[in-house]
């Protein structure tokens, strides 16, 4: 059957296998990835399945899997890399952005380095310190990666089966929040674009952007301002490197009113970088001020205060009444 309603974790699970099926240079490397199958069983049975050389437990060292899958990406495999959690990802940031992304440049074009790191990202699972933050504004401001994050089934097992074809190095968020969100996927569909957003609820009142875990929130914030007589159309971005600006335009010219919201913190995060291009392009069509919701700029608290800090629906829907006043 083509078509069947995954989890996140299973449509992942499902994508690895397919690119491990198809392509024999595909290797899947991280820690604890093989005999336990990953801390969230993400992997779970594909080293049971294609053996310990295509999936591999490597030590707890995330600059030497990042600069073990450069030398690979090298030699002319297609590594997935998976960094346990988004905090464990900065031992590896030298790696990430000094040699991942500048390789392809320094080479003039003549090398390519097809990898693909995989990372969990976002809070709201009740974890401790460094396992729930939202570093992706880091890794967009380094020309040379490219930066992408499902909010979605079906857009897990297609953006990652992209991500791995793609000669260049991906970084693949994946929202932990959703992980267990189940929806419908068909195995046979032609994917769109993989860096073009998606209207996922139409509205002519306000747009609504967002990307992987907030999508969900937004779509529930929609829902919330029709029963007051709002209309609001929500745009997953998908991609966060590069952004689908033409898309927000598209938007924002029919609703005139945009709200950008994410989990990372607000200061200097990718809503600035959004709501600046929007407020250049559509300066004309705009009848309120770009806002944007997010994360305080401060250090990822404690579980017990996590509900406080991460941008739910009622900071959304405040947000919404406050463009709508204008």
């Amino acid at each position: 059957m083509a078509t069947e309603k995954l989890s996140i974790v299973k449509a992942i699970n499902a994508s690895l296998r397919t690119a491990l099926e198809s392509d024999p240079k595909v290797l899947v490397m991280g820690e604890d990835v093989g005999k336990l199958g990953g801390v969230f069983r993400v992997t779970d049975g594909l080293q049971k399945d294609f053996g310990e050389d295509r999936v591999i437990d490597t030590p707890l060292a995330e600059s030497g899997i990042v600069g073990t899958a450069i030398g690979l990406a090298l030699r002319g495999y297609r590594p997935v890399v998976e960094i346990q959690f988004d905090g464990f990802v900065f031992p590896a940031y030298d790696q990430i952005v000094t040699q991942l992304a500048k390789m392809h440049a320094r080479a003039l074009g003549k090398i390519k380095l097809p990898v693909v790191i995989r990372i969990p990202y976002g809070g709201a699972i009740g974890a401790v310190e460094h396992h729930s933050e939202s570093p992706e504004a880091l890794f967009a401001h380094v020309a040379g990666l490219k930066i992408v994050t499902p909010s979605n089934a079906s857009d897990a097992y297609w953006m990652l089966q992209q991500a791995i074809e793609c000669d260049d190095p991906v970084i693949f968020f994946e929202p932990k929040r959703r992980y267990h969100d189940r929806s419908e996927v068909d195995r046979e569909a032609v994917p769109g674009p993989l860096h073009a957003a998606r209207t996922v609820r139409a509205g002519k009142d306000l747009t609504l952007a967002a990307y992987g875990p907030m999508v969900k929130t937004c779509l529930e914030a929609a829902a919330a301002a029709a029963e007051e007589g709002k209309s609001l159309e929500v745009l997953d971005l998908r991609s966060v490197s590069p952004v689908d600006f033409d898309a927000i335009q598209a938007s924002v010219e029919r609703t005139r009113r945009l709200v950008v919201v994410h989990e990372a913190p607000v200061f200097f995060g990718s809503g600035a970088e959004i709501a600046a291009r929007i407020t250049e392009r559509c300066f004309y069509h705009l009848e309120a001020p770009v806002l944007r919701v997010g994360g305080y700029h401060a250090p990822y608290p404690p579980s017990r205060l996590e509900d406080e800090y991460l941008p739910g629906l009622d900071r959304v829907l405040d947000a919404v009444d406050r463009a709508l006043a204008y």
